[in-house]
């Protein structure tokens, strides 16, 4: 799966924080088996992001592109509604998964507005900003990926609604 890793974040872009999410997602990425084609951080400005979102599908044609940061509460949290913008379907199956195993090692994660969805041949993901909800939210939905990759890129003809690790 070829990467974006996006950081969202006012502060780090001005360098005033260090970007702990990203570096850490793609460690993750990693160690799934996924290769980190892109890394940017970009001020929370909606415009910027969906620009940004839809030049990593578009141009750089990656497989999954991740976002941290931008899906709380706070006046500046434009994520959810940028990728909305950017994205032409939405992937709501993997937002859910994300927030209900959140939810089950805090009850805050509910609060997190992140969306997934797709552009062309790209997943978007929205991940939070702190790096434990990060690990939680990637760990919810990493397994199944792989899978969505392969189907968004034409490599799987006919899905079987039964995974292959269950089975087992």
């Amino acid at each position: 799966m070829r990467t974006g890793i996006l950081t969202i974040s006012d502060r780090c872009f001005r360098g005033e924080r260090e970007d702990q999410g990203g570096p850490l997602i793609g460690e993750l990425v990693k160690q799934a088996g996924g290769e980190i084609a892109v890394c940017r951080i970009i001020p929370d400005e909606t415009r910027e992001i969906t620009a940004t979102l839809a030049e990593l599908a578009d141009k750089e044609q990656l497989d999954l592109v991740l976002t941290t940061g931008g899906t709380g509460f706070s006046p500046r949290d434009h994520t959810p509604e940028a990728t909305l913008e950017a994205i032409d379907r939405r992937a709501a199956g993997l937002e859910e998964a994300m927030r209900m195993e959140g939810y089950k090692k805090n009850k805050r994660a509910i609060l997190s507005r992140g969306v997934c969805g797709i552009r062309k041949k790209t997943l978007i993901i929205n991940l939070p900003g702190s790096p434990k909800a990060i690990e939680e939210s990637l760990e919810a939905v990493m397994p199944v990926l792989p899978h969505a990759v392969e189907v968004l890129r034409g490599e799987v003809k006919d899905c079987d609604v039964s995974c292959p690790e269950e089975e087992k």
